[in-house]
């Protein structure tokens, strides 16, 4: 192992998950659904925090791992999780009810995002996280954009999807479709971005301006 790849190692290992989220993290495992890496849960955290976030929208339920930490963030934001999977949604309503957070903090919409994005009110929202079908990515990304107030964080996960977008010899669709992402943020005056190699790479953009 590379002094690079103990150092994202111990990024990861240094993040002390509160009792409930390692307790979701369980119930991600046993139903096989992909959860974000405790770093990258952190870093969500502190997103929230740092917008002071008062109102929350991701899409991507899964078990509500990646929910619990971006309301441990800020602990009076509203979240709103878009997810289709309703099975999952009733996985994640009961953990969050284990974790005590209050029924009224939480509105869960069952659904395709790609119907749901497009009926919410814009920039409205304070922190969008974007944990859902790569290859929607980018149609995500500008729903995120548009639902987002200036000021406020669009974060993507997935970002580097399995180290594969830094090898030019990865041209599959799902890459293609991140660079291709990575390629237009990067030339963006209307936002500001930072990608980081946190879990599957993380993708965070603050808004300028609407």
């Amino acid at each position: 192992m590379s002094d690079k790849q103990l150092s994202w190692k111990y990024a990861e290992e240094f993040v002390v998950e509160r009792p409930e989220i390692a307790a979701a993290r369980v119930h991600s495992s046993e139903l096989g659904i992909e959860a974000v890496s405790p770093a990258v849960g952190a870093q969500l955290a502190l997103l929230a925090a740092a917008t002071s976030a008062k109102s929350i929208i991701e899409v991507g339920t899964g078990v509500g791992i990646s929910g619990l930490w971006m309301l441990a963030g800020s602990p009076t934001a509203l979240l709103t999780t878009i997810d289709s999977e309703l099975d999952h949604q009733q996985v994640a309503r009961a953990v969050f009810a284990e974790a005590n957070i209050p029924a009224n903090r939480v509105r869960q919409i069952g659904g395709k995002a790609a119907e749901v994005l497009p009926r919410m009110n814009e920039s409205s929202y304070d922190l969008v996280f974007i944990d859902a079908d790569p290859q929607s990515v980018i149609e995500y990304v500008e729903h995120g954009l548009r639902l987002v107030r200036p000021g406020g964080v669009v974060a993507v996960a997935h970002a580097l999807w399995r180290d594969r977008v830094a090898d030019p010899a990865q041209r599959d669709a799902t890459v293609s479709h991140f660079r291709s992402l990575l390629t237009e943020i990067a030339q963006s005056e209307a936002v500001i971005s930072s990608l980081i190699p946190v879990g599957d790479g993380l993708l965070q953009l603050t808004k300028l301006s609407d």
